[in-house]
């Protein structure tokens, strides 16, 4: 049998984010996997020299300066998300497959014509939404009824990177993603407050989402903490859930209706594990009705297996995990939750921060 050749990627924006892409794709080809970084694209030349010594790749200023100085197969698109439009399509109309960071636009008009060039150019697109390949919410996938109430808390410690978009577009979004696709159902209602702490825009926000369904979502993402934390629970017809995105690990708690022991107080809130624990007998054990499950998680770094995904779908010319449409779903959701905060900072006259509505 004749061994596929090894696809030629290119890393298109050499920052943070850029450098994690080239070194899983190279990571990849160490293990066996048929790729290689062939190009490094960066305005600032020597940032993308440097970048590409690393992998023995070439380094270009320009998409346009790349394309006709080597050829490449698919890219990864980890630029400023206001030129995610521009490079994606100019690769795309090139025949070039690309998979575009979050969030896929700032603009739901960019991501309509990101879907149109797809189709019309029959370009494979994939959405880095990473948390879709978090092991933690693979694992809770098969877990999921009928969820009801979502809380989700996603913080970060102050960094200058990701600027040019507010919180909600910058971290929230990872979690709207997850929960969108875990409740599928529409949005009936968003009421939303954010504040600017540190930049011109929202730093941290809080959101309460009801869905036609009936389900509820509270999320708070914030980049302005003294902690790192990345969480989300939920709650289900006799079932909560506690989902770990940094140690990757999932809690279940079942209630056993079937059990003749007498049932355990019930109150209303998000329980920690250590308030299940100790919910009777102050840190007895958790009440006969109340199972605790811990379902196997195979550890793995999200962007390798992001990665892993859309070199798969290049490959197979199949429907990527996160599509453009799915990508703008999430960016939909997002615009809304800002145009919510800004008619809440009108109303409380505290003026809207830039980016929101």
């Amino acid at each position: 049998m004749t061994q596929p050749e090894a696809l030629s990627v290119a890393v298109v924006g050499a920052g943070v984010f850029g450098r994690h892409h080239a070194r899983v794709y190279d990571e990849l080809r160490r293990m066996g996997e048929k790729v290689r970084v062939a190009a490094v694209v960066d305005l600032d030349r020597a940032r993308a020299s440097a970048l590409a010594s690393d992998f023995g790749a070439q380094a270009f200023s320009t998409v346009s300066e790349m394309l006709t100085g080597t050829k490449v197969q698919a890219a990864s698109v980890v630029v400023p998300t206001v030129h995610h439009l521009g490079v994606a399509s100019g690769l795309m109309q090139a025949g070039v497959d690309v998979l575009v960071e979050k969030p896929v636009a700032t603009k739901l008009e960019e991501a309509d014509e990101l879907i149109r060039l797809a189709k019309s150019s029959g370009r494979i697109a994939q959405v880095g939404h990473l948390e879709r390949f978090n092991p933690a919410v693979r694992a809770t996938i098969p877990l999921i009824t009928r969820p009801m109430f979502f809380e989700v808390h996603r913080l970060s410690m102050f960094s200058p990177r990701a600027l040019d978009v507010d919180v909600v577009l910058d971290l929230m979004i990872h979690d709207l993603d997850i929960v969108l696709s875990f409740v599928d159902s529409p949005v009936k209602e968003i009421r939303a407050v954010g504040l600017p702490i540190l930049s011109g825009k929202v730093d941290i926000a809080n959101v309460r989402m009801e869905f036609e369904s009936g389900c509820v979502a509270n999320f708070t993402a914030s980049r302005v903490s003294t902690e790192r934390v990345r969480k989300l629970r939920f709650f289900q017809p006799k079932q909560y859930v506690s989902v770990d995105y940094s140690r990757q690990d999932v809690l279940v708690f079942t209630v056993d209706m079937a059990s003749t022991a007498p049932a355990p107080e019930v109150r209303t809130g998000v329980f920690s594990t250590d308030e299940l624990k100790s919910a009777v007998g102050r840190g007895g054990p958790l009440p006969s009705q109340i199972q605790m499950t811990k379902p196997a998680v195979t550890q793995e770094e999200p962007l390798m297996a992001e990665l892993r995904s859309f070199l798969r779908a290049v490959r197979e010319r199949s429907r990527p995990v996160v599509t453009l449409e799915e990508g703008r779903t999430a960016l939909g959701v997002a615009l809304e939750i800002l145009k919510s905060i800004g008619e809440h900072n009108r109303h409380a006259k505290l003026g809207s921060p830039a980016g929101a509505g």
